[in-house]
C-alpha cells in the first residue's frame, strides 16, 4: 500500500501516525469522521475528555495543514447513531452491558470509513490503534497482534476486524509508546501534543448510562425487586438499566455487608445481589464470533482470554459450541462476566478471534 487515508481523530496518536506514514514515504491524507453532536466543554487542559468533542475536527486540520497533507470530513452522523448509539441503548434494555467501541471499530471505522476511502482511490487505511498487523504466509491469513507495549493494548476492541479489512489497514503505533508519541509531535509543533486522551463515551460524556438511555429511548424502566441468589425479596431497585454486574457502590440499599450486581433478569424486572464469591464463573460463551488466526476451530485449544477490556488475559481452553458460538473454560474462575461485552482470546500475542457474550 501507498496511498493511506489516516483517521484523525484530532487526537495526538492518529497524528502521529500520519506523521510517521509520511516520514516513511507514504502518500498520506487525513479524515475525521463526525460522528456525534453533543454539547460537551472541551479544553486542552480538560483533565477528561470524550473522543468527538467539538474541537476535534479543527485539531486534526490544523495537524493535516503542518504536515502538508489533504484533510477530508466524512459526516456519519446517521450512521453512528443507529449502528452504535441504538445498538448501545439496546443492549442495556435487553440487560447487556455493551461496550460501544466495539461496535464504532466494527460498523463506523474499519467498514464505511475503508469504504470511503477505496471509492476515494486510496489502497487503504490507517489508525492510532496500538495493535499489529502481519501477515502469516504459510495459513494464507493476516493476523493482529498485540503491541509492543501491553499497557496500550487494544486489540480487544478490534477482534471483529476481517480479513479484507485487516489486509489494507495499517497501525504505524504498534511498536511505540505514548510518551514517545507526544515527544515526536511536540517536535514536530503539533497542536495535539499535549492533548489528553479521551475517556469517556462520546455520547454520555457524563458517564450515567441510564439518563442517556431514559433521553435516547423515551421509555420509562419500572422499580423491581432485588432478590438475593436463592430467589429471595430483598429489596427494590430504581430501574434495571441503572444496574452492571458487579457492581457494587449506588445500589440504593444497605445489607451491612458488601453485595455485588450478579445476575439481571429483563423479562422479571429483577436484579441479583450476592457475595464476591457469586461473582465468580469458570466458562464463557459467545456469539456473533469473528474469526481472525484461523479459519475455524475444529478441536479444543490451549488460548488465554478476556471478558473485559481492562483486564489481564487468563488461561483456559476454546471449543467451538455448535455451528455459531465458542465456550472458554477456564483454569480459574474469573470474575463478574458479563452478558455484551466481549470474550477475545489469545494465541499469546496473536488474537484468535472473539464474540458477544451471552
Amino acid at each position: 500500500m501507498k496511498k493511506i487515508l489516516v483517521g484523525m481523530s484530532g487526537g495526538v496518536d492518529s497524528s502521529v501516525a500520519a506523521l510517521l506514514l509520511k516520514q516513511q514515504g507514504y502518500n498520506v491524507s487525513g479524515c475525521t469522521l463526525k460522528l456525534f453532536d453533543g454539547n460537551i466543554e472541551d479544553s486542552a487542559d480538560t483533565e477528561t475528555r470524550t473522543c468527538c468533542s467539538l474541537s476535534d475536527v479543527e485539531d486534526a486540520r490544523s495537524v493535516c495543514y503542518r504536515l502538508g497533507i489533504e484533510h477530508y470530513v466524512f459526516n456519519f452522523k446517521d450512521l453512528f447513531r443507529t449502528e452504535v448509539m441504538d445498538r448501545f441503548a439496546d443492549g442495556y434494555i435487553n440487560g447487556e452491558t455493551p461496550n460501544p467501541c466495539i461496535f464504532c471499530n466494527r460498523y463506523i471505522k474499519f467498514d464505511k470509513m475503508l469504504e470511503r476511502a477505496l471509492l476515494l482511490g486510496f489502497d487503504g487505511i490507517a489508525t492510532g490503534h496500538y495493535a499489529k498487523t502481519e501477515r502469516d504466509e504459510k495459513f494464507g491469513r493476516t493476523l493482529l497482534i498485540r503491541p509492543a507495549d501491553r499497557r496500550k493494548d487494544q486489540t480487544y476492541v478490534l477482534y471483529n476486524m476481517t480479513q479484507f479489512q485487516l489486509e489494507r489497514t495499517v497501525f504505524p503505533l504498534w511498536d511505540r509508546d505514548k510518551e514517545q508519541n507526544r515527544i515526536l509531535a511536540e517536535q514536530h509543533g503539533l497542536v495535539n501534543a499535549r492533548k489528553p486522551d479521551s475517556q469517556d463515551i462520546c455520547f454520555v460524556p457524563d458517564g450515567d448510562y441510564a439518563k442517556f438511555i431514559l433521553e435516547h429511548t423515551k421509555k420509562d424502566f419500572p422499580e423491581g425487586d432485588f432478590i438475593d441468589t436463592d430467589g429471595n425479596v430483598i429489596g427494590r431497585h430504581s430501574g434495571i438499566i441503572r444496574y452492571t454486574i458487579g457492581q457494587r457502590k449506588g445500589l440504593g440499599v444497605t445489607f451491612g455487608k458488601p453485595v455485588y450486581v450478579c445476575g439481571k433478569d429483563t423479562e422479571k424486572n429483577t436484579v441479583t445481589l450476592g457475595d464476591s464469591e457469586s461473582l465468580m464463573t469458570l466458562t464463557a460463551t459467545a456469539e456473533d464470533v469473528n474469526l481472525i488466526s484461523v479459519s475455524d476451530i475444529s478441536e479444543p485449544m490451549r488460548i488465554t482470554a478476556k471478558t473485559r477490556y481492562n483486564m489481564s488475559d487468563a488461561a483456559g481452553t476454546l471449543e467451538r459450541v455448535g455451528d455459531s458460538r465458542i465456550k472458554v473454560t477456564f483454569d480459574v474462575p474469573q470474575r463478574a462476566v458479563t452478558k455484551g461485552q466481549a470474550l477475545v482470546v489469545y494465541d499469546g500475542d496473536i488474537v484468535v478471534g472473539g464474540g458477544k457474550i451471552i
